[in-house]
């Protein structure tokens, strides 16, 4: 690497986003169907968490529960798709240092979030399923405000520090980030510091979150099956995986696309730039489109007080 007397020192006050640097007359193509994505997840995360509000019936942990994912899938797609958006239709590149750090924070630590709500959730049916009679004095409401506020202040905390490392950086002439969006390993590599602390950061804090939540999640829905193959009472066992399959649903759209996501990402060098840069931007709104839909399919529940909601209009 050279020197960084060889660069420009001067601070850099913007960057510059170019979505798809080989093949960026896909964006035009891309707006419509990422535009509809969009709206289609606001639509019906908004939907979903007005029936909650409004229906006397769903004012139970589970239900809030489902909100929280639903507001972090809400913040998650107003930091990420309107910039995108943006991009693509009236050419606005530029973000600020600050705005940049911001949202590469927010990506870090609501993905983070979902995941370890995920992870409450799957506690929250172990609960429901193997100890019916405790669930009651055990899923209350201040559980719920306990572990939104678990959910929150960890993966805030342990995520605060990628942003802090990345804009400590010196950056150096180069401003352009080959990216739609500022995610750490896009925005360090303009650096002309020494960024292996950084990424080592984010790996291990990233796996050990995530890693942790999915072990838990395994756990829960291991003595979850474990419990309803002892079940005999007929029909009893298909009625109580029931209740889970939404939550196992949303559970496989979460991780099949981060893993994809991070196949694509380790396999770099064999497949087109492009690509990953894409999978990153699904990422962010297939999960959220997705989720309150099912939901509300599922759901008998909410399905009801959706079309309720319906009527009131």
């Amino acid at each position: 690497m050279a020197s960084p007397s060889n660069y420009s020192t001067a601070p850099v006050s913007e960057f510059l986003l170019i979505c798809f640097p080989n093949y960026q007359s896909w964006q035009h193509w891309l707006s419509l169907p990422l535009s509809l994505l969009f709206l289609l997840a606001m639509g019906a995360n908004a939907t979903l968490l007005l029936t909650i509000q409004l229906e006397a019936s769903l004012h139970e942990p589970m239900y809030y529960l489902l909100s929280l994912l639903s507001l972090l899938d809400i913040v998650l797609c107003l930091t990420v798709i309107p910039k995108v958006l943006a991009i693509f239709w009236f050419d606005l590149r530029s973000i600020s240092f600050s705005a940049c750090f911001l949202q590469m924070f927010i990506m870090n630590s609501f993905l983070t979030m979902e995941s370890c709500t995920f992870m409450v959730m799957a506690y929250d049916r172990y609960v429901a399923i193997c100890h019916p009679l405790r669930y009651p004095s055990m899923i209350t409401d201040h559980f719920v405000v306990r572990a939104t506020i678990f959910v929150v202040a960890r993966n805030g905390l342990f995520s605060l520090p990628v942003p802090v490392l990345s804009s400590r950086l010196t950056y150096c002439a180069e401003n352009t980030i080959k990216n739609c969006i500022c995610t750490n390993l896009s925005v360090s590599k303009l650096s002309c510091d020494d960024i292996t602390f950084n990424r080592l950061y984010q790996f291990v804090a990233g796996w050990t979150l995530l890693g942790s939540d999915l072990i838990l999640i395994v756990l829960s829905y291991s003595f979850i099956l474990k419990a309803v193959l002892r079940i005999k009472a007929e029909g009893a066992a298909a009625k109580a995986l029931s209740t889970c399959g939404s939550h196992f649903i949303l559970i496989l759209f979460f991780s099949t696309v981060l893993l994809v996501l991070v196949i694509t990402n380790l396999a770099r060098k064999r497949i087109p730039p492009d690509v990953p840069i894409l999978l990153n931007i699904l990422h962010h709104l297939i999960p959220p489109a997705l989720n309150p839909i099912v939901y509300g399919v599922r759901t008998k529940e909410i399905k009801q007080g959706i079309q309720k909601l319906l009527r009131r209009l």
